[in-house]
């Protein structure tokens, strides 16, 4: 290969790369746009009045703290709504806040969230048809240790 011929390819790539790049770009910054706009614009938001607000009803507040602790936050997954700074967390505490003030019981209110967010939203889960598992699978587990730790031991003094 000469070095025209290595000129007219490098020539030729030169202009390929000039004429798709900039496409190639604009591609990529438009679905950068839009998977990543939705979720910077949920930050932007101002917050719930009352995600950060008490209540001014000590007794009210109490209710609405005692049940915050016991909710889960969905997006910091190991804090309860009550510690987590998430907006997300601070949406809920509104909810919470708002509903204690309009004279819900805590019960209703965990039901709520419950039904709408789901069983692992509860730092307190309840005997249900989807989560009985929970709850046998541990006792499930002891009887087939003990049983077997029996039979282990039971055959060793004969």
């Amino acid at each position: 290969m000469n070095a025209l011929s290595l000129l007219h390819s490098v020539e030729r790539f030169a202009r390929f790369v000039l004429r798709w790049v900039p496409t190639l770009a604009g591609i990529t910054m438009a679905a950068l746009a839009l998977c990543l706009g939705p979720a910077a614009g949920q930050d932007l938001l101002p917050p719930a009045p009352y995600a950060y607000r008490q209540l001014d009803d000590p007794k009210q507040e109490a209710k609405a703290q005692a049940l915050m602790e016991t909710l889960r936050c969905l997006k910091c997954q190991g804090q309860s709504i009550a510690d987590s700074d998430a907006s997300m967390a601070g949406d809920m505490r509104h909810q919470v806040r708002t509903r204690i003030a309009a004279g819900e019981s805590p019960e209703a209110i965990r039901a709520w969230m419950i039904e709408r967010y789901g069983d692992y939203v509860s730092y307190k889960p309840e005997l249900s048809t989807t989560t009985w598992p929970l709850f046998a699978l541990p006792l499930l587990l002891i009887a087939l240790a003990a049983l077997i730790l029996g039979r282990r031991l039971g055959g060793r003094g004969k």
